[in-house]
C-alpha cells in the first residue's frame, strides 16, 4: 500500500464516526510512556544480572589478544616512523640542506 492510498483511508476513517476513534489513536500514539526510575539496588541488581549473561574471554583468548594488539602496534608505528624518516630525508635533500 502506497503512501497516497494510506492518507486517503486516514481521511475516510477521520470523517464520521471513525474520526473520535482516530482522535484515541493518535492520543495514543503521540503521548509515549515514560519510564518510571529505579533505585540504585534495583539497577545494581539489573547490572550484575546482565554481566553474567556476557560470554567473557579466557585468559588465554585475553593474553592472545594482548599479544596480537602490541605485535600491530609495534608493526605499524616502525612503518610510521619509516615513511616519517624517508620523507624528511627526501625533503631536505631537495631542498639541499642535508
Amino acid at each position: 500500500m502506497n503512501r497516497q492510498a494510506k492518507r486517503m483511508m486516514q481521511r475516510q476513517k477521520a470523517s464520521g464516526q471513525d474520526r473520535m476513534e482516530a482522535m484515541r489513536e493518535r492520543r495514543s500514539v503521540s503521548a509515549p510512556q515514560r519510564r518510571t526510575r529505579v533505585g540504585i539496588r534495583q539497577f545494581l541488581k539489573e547490572v550484575r544480572a546482565e554481566l553474567k549473561k556476557v560470554a567473557w574471554p579466557s585468559r588465554q583468548e585475553v593474553i592472545a589478544y594482548a599479544v596480537v594488539v602490541l605485535v600491530t602496534v609495534t608493526v605499524l608505528t616502525a612503518i610510521v616512523f619509516g615513511m616519517d624518516f624517508v620523507v624528511t630525508k627526501g625533503i631536505l635533500h631537495v631542498l639541499g640542506q642535508s
